[in-house]
């Protein structure tokens, strides 16, 4: 067998899922001169979280880092993860957009195109593949490995059969969540290498510990190339380690020929460059066996946990975790890989948040129920799909795409006032709200990325980053503390989790004041529990109040004062956890008072907007 050649991902998936997709640009400059000198097959530096996270969180732009890679990089195939006919958003795109898309990536540095598919509807493929063939580069045709009962090796084999006729120059199997197992892979990769005639290449995530004995035995049976990530961002939800696979490898006829000494000088920067990340570490991100049943993939699992951290809802993670499996059967058994893992998550934390299964469902879980992402892998639940969308509705059996007129001139003109070149209106095209506010930003020159906070100035007086680990010292006796959840903020009696010298214990704290806008002291002599929240909105007081169960921002507001609504109406579209939820009016009756205007930022206690029953 030829020499087994190796995919680096510490530039994008690697940090993707240790600290959720946070590393800058500036700090993968100055390491690329030594990862262009190592002699990958490539780079993985692109697509996939990274677009969104440098828009939303760390107001770069995802096209300047591109370009800037590829100067940095001269000698490397620079890899990019494509999701079809998803792009990098969260929905379909029209053909001429994913052209559009395709070419200035590859104009601007992308060499590989990994492209995928969430459903493995191989029809939201062919459109990518396409064009990457078309502007000469090398498209990367995708399996979105999982388990169910109607995921098996013929079902695989027959994907990869059809990806090389489509014009794929590799195949890659994609195991997003670590659900491989040795003997799985073996079978695998050897029943895929008997059928095409294409090199494979192998990814998974080491986040059930198997990932490492699935690489080599994927190497003994046909894999050509494997993806793993640098030490100072591997193992757990990230991937196995390259300096390890290229130690085991090591005189062997699989021998990947690439310098250990070389690769521990990058280890070394990229430690002391984690290390500024600090507050995005999660302890959810470690070696986890529960992913063979949940099957939360690592670039999901970090940005998952912050979320939740978030809205202070971390101690139910558990409920989450144990949740996705059953949302996921509801919906068919699709691969959770974006987006269905969004779709799948958000729908999870929802259900888990408002105390009853899809009392809410997000316009997402809709869309999906109607066949606008593709066709499920087996039948969705009925019963479900009948509440959420009407017994009866219509469910699309066509290419999604198919339906979709083209959108890059209408996306020219929405953009006009403030997209500077083709790119920008690219990026307005994945996420347009939010590539709205960045662009606008960034022309005035008032972009702010978030803070990276230093250890040392974290203040206790800071509420969301106060300390989780401490030392009490009293009547002489220290305590060792550390406080591990919490229920609700605003609850009177709230239970905080914690462990005293390592003994778990459960600490009822109960509010004797607040600080409060407006009030009293109630008839207990206890001061009032605020009126209104921060933000100046009321709090839910009535059951006519309508709220959020997660905090997010106001996308749409579908009433004003006067109207006049029934039970279930949709009143207001919330944007959280990257996917749209709509909130239904709890009552009949007329709409008396709106607290909320489109792009605000809002949080579960407080009332959005009131109506007064009839």
């Amino acid at each position: 067998m030829a020499q087994v050649h190796v995919s680096e991902l510490v530039l994008r998936d690697g940090h993707q899922s240790l600290i959720a997709t946070r590393l800058r640009t500036n700090d993968m400059l100055p390491i690329c001169s030594k990862l262009d000198a190592i002699g990958f097959w490539s780079l993985e530096a692109w697509g996939g979280a990274t677009f969104d996270a440098c828009v939303r969180y760390l107001r770069e732009d995802p096209w300047d880092r591109l370009k800037k890679l590829r100067k940095a990089l001269p000698n490397s195939r620079i890899q990019m993860l494509l999701r079809g006919q998803n792009l990098l958003g969260y929905r379909h795109y029209s053909d001429d957009v994913v052209r559009a898309f395709i070419k200035q990536s590859a104009d601007n540095g992308v060499d590989v195109f990994r492209i995928f598919d969430a459903m493995n509807d191989l029809r939201n493929l062919r459109v990518s593949i396409e064009s990457v063939k078309k502007y000469g580069k090398h498209a990367e045709g995708t399996i979105s490995y999982t388990t169910s009962p109607v995921h098996d090796i013929p079902y695989f084999v027959e994907m990869a059969k059809q990806l090389e006729a489509m014009g794929s120059d590799t195949i890659a199997i994609k195991d997003m969540a670590g659900l491989l197992t040795p003997q799985s892979t073996a079978d695998l990769v050897k029943a895929i290498r008997a059928a095409v005639n294409l090199p494979i290449h192998l990814h998974s995530h080491a986040t059930s510990g198997l990932a490492s004995m699935c690489m080599l035995k994927g190497v003994e049976n046909g894999a050509a190339i494997i993806d793993t990530c640098n030490s100072s961002f591997s193992e757990g939800a990230s991937h196995p380690t390259t300096e390890s696979i290229v130690a085991a490898l090591q005189g062997t006829e699989f021998d990947t020929g690439l310098n250990l000494e070389a690769l521990q000088e990058i280890t070394a920067y990229f430690r002391e460059v984690r290390r500024k990340y600090w507050q995005f570490e999660s302890e959810f991100t470690g070696v986890d066996t529960r992913v063979l049943v949940n099957q939360v993939p690592g670039g999901m699992i970090s940005n998952l946990s912050n979320q939740l951290k978030e809205q202070g809802a971390l101690n139910r993670m558990d409920e989450v975790l144990a949740e996705i499996p059953r949302v996921r059967e509801d919906l068919g058994y699709p691969p959770l890989v974006t987006p269905t893992s969004q779709i799948v998550g958000t729908q999870a934390v929802l259900n888990v948040m408002t105390g009853a299964r899809y009392k809410s469902v997000t316009n997402e879980v809709k869309n999906y129920l109607l066949g606008q992402y593709g066709k499920s892998p087996a039948p969705v639940n009925e019963s479900i799909k009948n509440a959420a969308v009407g017994q009866g509705a219509e469910v699309i059996n066509c290419r999604p795409a198919d339906l979709l007129d083209d959108e890059m001139d209408r996306l020219r003109q929405e953009s006009e006032a403030w997209a500077m070149t083709e790119e920008d209106v690219l990026t307005y095209a994945m996420f347009p709200d939010l590539a709205k506010t960045y662009l606008q930003e960034r022309n005035a020159d008032s972009l702010k990325p978030e803070v990276l906070l230093s250890k040392d100035a974290v203040s206790t007086s800071d509420a969301r980053y106060a300390p989780n680990e401490f030392k009490v010292t009293l009547h002489g006796e220290t305590f060792h503390i550390k406080l591990t959840g919490s229920g609700h903020a605003g609850e009177e009696q709230r239970p905080f989790y914690v462990s005293v010298d390592g003994i778990a214990e459960e600490v009822i704290v109960e509010t004797l004041s607040e600080i409060e806008v407006g009030g009293g002291k109630s008839s207990s002599g206890k001061k009032k529990k605020a009126a209104v929240t921060s933000s100046g909105r009321p709090r839910p007081s009535h059951e006519g109040c309508v709220t959020t169960a997660m905090p997010g921002s106001i996308v749409e507001v579908k009433v004003k004062a006067g109207d006049k609504v029934n039970a279930g109406d949709a009143v207001l579209v919330i944007e959280a956890m990257k996917m749209e939820n709509e909130i239904q009016a709890p009552k009949s009756g007329v709409v008396v008072a709106v607290h909320v205007k489109k792009g605000d930022t809002v949080t579960p206690d407080e009332s959005l907007l009131e109506i007064q029953p009839e």
